[in-house]
């Protein structure tokens, strides 16, 4: 694909390229990322059903999970239908789209960041304080945390999209990526966009390193609270708990500190790319497969559901 300048004339659309430079292997990334959205898709929604439906699950750790599950829906259907259409056709989208794509896209992986720490201090809380646990974590605690949660999210990156679109776009206008990410936009601009960069610098920083800091801390005063107790107790299985939201962590946070707080690791654009999938694509359909797999009462509620369907579609 020829990569052309538009001269000095203010445009109105860009084209994302995708993975233009492997454009014979288009039709089998289309079959097979619609395949992992669907499943996306559907394992997250029923992760949620489970949760709703399940009285056993109407617990604090469950209310996250669900929001997390509905949050990894939105997640990726930000990005992963233009990807899909990049690989059967050029895919073009409006400076204006484009800006709330990434708006949404910032304010979701925002929202997880906050809301994997507010499950990590949940877990602290359940196996460092189980007696006044229902205290400390009551339905209107958990109703607030989650609303200040999503609330932050948006506002933070509420900022970055103001900045952004104080920026003139008049170049070229071809994004060597499959979304509207902030690096290969704010390269595109023809005014000054250092204002931004550093406004976003800081804020990702803080935002990751902030709730990273207190998911350490918290599974921290989790292992010394454990050890402190003999093997085989129920706060030594209490541990097991945790392992899904590490796991979940571990991939998210992985990719987001290398990709936006150390751009420089990252050399090639093919490599950001693969990156990206990883915490686009990969983490969303880890956490129903995680907390299915690993999570007994999770399982059990799924298979509830199936069973009742599937009674159901007999009589």
């Amino acid at each position: 694909m020829e990569i052309v300048s538009i001269g000095n004339q203010t445009i109105t659309e860009f084209i994302l390229l995708g993975f233009y430079d492997i454009s014979e292997l288009h039709p089998l990334f289309f079959i097979v990322f619609t395949v992992i959205y669907a499943s996306i898709i559907t394992g997250n929604m029923l992760i949620i059903m489970a949760v709703i439906s399940s009285q056993r699950l109407h617990k604090p750790m469950y209310f996250f999970l669900a929001n997390l599950s509905f949050l990894e829906i939105l997640y990726t259907s930000t990005v992963m239908p233009k990807m899909l259409e990049g690989f059967l056709q050029e895919a073009t989208i409006s400076v204006a789209a484009c800006l709330l794509q990434f708006y949404v896209f910032g304010s979701l992986a925002t929202v997880e960041s906050f809301l994997l720490a507010v499950m990590a201090y949940d877990r602290y809380l359940a196996i460092c304080y189980p007696l006044h646990y229902p205290l400390l974590m009551g339905p209107r605690c958990c109703l607030g945390l989650v609303v200040t949660v999503w609330f932050s999210g948006f506002m933070v990156d509420g900022l970055v999209v103001a900045l952004m679109a104080q920026l003139r776009f008049c170049g070229p206008n071809h994004i060597d990526h499959f979304y509207c990410d902030f690096m290969p936009v704010v390269g595109l601009a023809c005014s000054n966009p250092r204002v931004a960069q550093v406004t976003t610098f800081i804020l990702s920083v803080v935002c990751l390193s902030v709730p990273f800091g207190l998911i350490l801390a918290s599974y921290t005063w989790i292992m010394v609270a454990v050890l402190r107790v003999p093997a085989g107790t129920s706060g030594r299985k209490a541990l097991s708990t945790c392992s899904s939201h590490l796991a979940v962590v571990s991939t998210f946070y992985g990719t987001l500190m290398v990709l936006y707080t150390a751009p420089s690791a990252v050399h090639s654009h093919l490599l950001s790319k693969v990156f990206s999938l990883l915490y686009t694509v990969v983490t969303p359909i880890f956490n129903p497969v995680i907390y299915t797999l690993k999570n007994k009462e999770v399982h059990q509620a799924l298979l509830r559901i199936f069973y009742i369907k599937q009674t159901e579609a007999l009589d």
